[in-house]
């Protein structure tokens, strides 16, 4: 029998009265209302109200306890003569016999529990410990729990074999910056943290196991934004041996599909999910991850304006985004989106018109607009009277962006996004190369995927050109997880890194376990890895991902609790070989 209690604090009920019961948590609040001195007891799992008679031996040093100490209350369930139908044990209450205070506060609280008031990020952080008691922040906790747990279950009644990997790994060119870690028996050598169990994964398919998974630690030197986390996350890691971008699509739409369905009562895309080429993705959304919620479309009308005389768009793409009619729009709102795209979005900037009546436009460029150029326009675009359509002209690679984000905010100032609604889609078909900032082909995503058409894709196509088996699950304009066919294959692998300039060497330097083991019977093999921590992000509701991390870094990535990054000792550092030379 438990010491400390005999029932949790959501588990008593009307038909529990006359019962002997103990129970523990956190002293919530204590309310001497005269006669009677009133506490509600805290558990994980929910409240229960404990009352003793003012002028009892023990009601005066009762009265005394600290709000936020713990304590065990052991006496007889009655019911309540004011009942609270908000809670589960609303009907009762326990008439305190005997306490104990288990663990008392001993100082002042940095800020109020359950207080509805904003408390500054580094201060909850700070008192994370405390922070967690709040029920909101404590119930994103618990959810993630759940949620991992529901999808580890789903994963191994897929028959998915749960691996561990290594968290002391080899540094490689994987995207990011390394965490380094230094090796005392080795001198002047360092351990990396993972990116992602990205090599093992492949390594593991070389091996034989045929269906891979686990819920797993990366760790990335990134700056923090409201959707990522600095220093590590989680994400769903999976990889399948004989397998292809459809089988993993199939799997993990139903993964994905079940987990929302369970924990949101939100609208849900049905599976299987839209696909979009990247191609289309950038043009029609302006993002590579499109939030679907939005109904507005981009379209491209260069050609159109390759006949008109207005000296902004010459020799420019031209993309337009049809507002369906709006009521009362005034010209302060156009002038708001100039203001925006000018400011916020470093434009040149933003042209609009708006249809009257007959068809005629108004706006700021609609004199240069002549009535046959208006009129397949008109067409071209769809637009009808009481429309208006915002144009952004600009250089490839720039267009695109800007584009998506006029579109982006007009949806937010006029509140037309879709309510209560989780949209899947995946975005295929990404370009296998871009170029960098110099110039120079580079690898446009995942290195060690698959060119579409395979070597002879490779040897004959412009590396502009090529298309590889990349894909992205993106909800809500959020990307959820990125994933590939993997190149399995030594000769294309070779081929591959040559056209982005690097030689078989580096590859044999860079990557010795994973091209070493492609020599020995690789099988074909596709995966992808979906974040956990955005996934819980999304089903929470929460627009900051630390809001559904137990103890997470601020956006400095420090850990205000612990106190992370901190200074070691000399005798530390010269255990592993380490001078440092930092100028205060």
């Amino acid at each position: 029998m438990n010491e400390y209690r005999t029932h949790k604090c959501n588990e008593l009920r009307i038909e529990d009265i006359g019962k002997k019961v103990k129970i523990a948590g956190w002293v919530q609040t204590i309310r001497n209302l005269g006669g009677l001195i009133f506490a509600d007891i805290r558990d994980e799992y929910g409240i229960t109200q404990a009352v003793i008679t003012v002028g009892e031996a023990l009601a005066e040093d009762f009265s005394k306890i600290p709000v936020e100490s713990t304590v065990s209350i052991e006496g007889i369930v009655r019911e309540r003569e004011s009942k609270n139908k908000n809670i589960p044990t609303g009907d009762i209450e326990i008439a305190i016999e005997n306490y104990v205070v288990l663990g008392k506060r001993l100082k002042p609280l940095p800020f109020e529990i359950n207080d509805d008031k904003e408390v500054r990020e580094d201060l909850r952080l700070q008192y994370r410990f405390l922070d967690l008691r709040n029920d909101k922040v404590k119930e994103n906790i618990l959810l993630r729990a759940k949620v991992i747990q529901f999808i580890r279950n789903q994963m191994i009644e897929k028959d998915f074999t749960e691996v561990q990997t290594p968290i002391l790994t080899s540094s490689s060119p994987e995207g990011a910056r390394d965490y380094l870690v230094p090796s005392r028996v080795h001198p002047g050598k360092f351990y990396a943290l993972p990116q992602a169990p990205q090599q093992f994964k492949q390594l593991l398919m070389v091996s034989g196991i045929d269906k891979y998974f686990q819920i797993a630690p990366c760790f990335r030197d990134e700056d923090a934004r409201a959707d990522r986390a600095p220093g590590e996350f989680y994400q769903l890691d999976m990889e399948m041996a004989f397998a292809t971008q459809e089988d993993v699509f199939n799997v993990i739409e139903e993964v994905i599909y079940n987990t929302f369905k369970k924990f949101t009562v939100s609208n849900v895309s049905k599976f299987p999910f839209e696909r979009i080429t990247y191609r289309d993705s950038m043009l029609k959304y302006g993002s590579d991850k499109p939030d679907l919620r939005n109904p507005l479309i981009i379209q491209d009308v260069s050609k159109i304006f390759e006949t008109i005389e207005f000296n902004a768009f010459k020799g420019k793409i031209v993309r337009a985004i049809v507002l369906p009619k709006q009521e009362n729009l005034s010209r302060k709102f156009y002038d708001g989106m100039v203001t925006f795209a000018i400011e916020d979005c470093k434009a040149k900037g933003l042209s609009w018109v708006k249809v009257n009546e007959g068809n005629v436009l108004q706006g700021s460029i609609a004199k240069f607009i002549d009535d046959v150029s208006k009129d397949n326009l008109l067409k071209e675009l769809g637009a009808k009277e009481g429309d208006s359509i915002f144009f952004v002209s600009d250089e490839k690679g720039v267009v695109e962006k800007l584009a998506g984000q006029i579109r982006t905010e007009l949806a937010v100032r006029l509140d037309l996004l879709e309510k209560d609604s989780y949209k899947f889609c995946w975005v295929i078909d990404f370009p296998m190369y871009e170029l960098d900032d110099d110039g120079n082909i580079a690898f446009s995503h995942n290195p060690f995927s698959m060119p579409q058409g395979g070597l002879k894709a490779l040897e004959e196509k412009e590396p502009l050109d090529i298309l590889a088996y990349q894909y992205d699950l993106v909800c809500n304009g959020i990307e959820l997880s990125s994933g590939a066919v993997r190149n399995h294959d030594p000769e294309i692998m070779i081929k591959a890194f040559e056209i982005a300039g690097y030689s078989k060497k580096h590859i044999e330097e860079k990557f010795p376990a994973m091209f070493n083991a492609f020599h020995y019977g690789a099988p074909p093999h596709a995966g992808i890895a979906p974040g956990i921590d955005r996934i819980i992000m999304l089903i929470a509701n929460e627009v900051n991902i630390r809001e559904v991390i137990a103890f997470p870094m601020n956006s400095k990535a420090q850990d205000l609790l612990m106190g992370a990054p901190g200074t070691v000792t000399e005798k530390q550092l010269k255990d592993v070989h380490i001078k440092i030379d930092v100028k205060e």
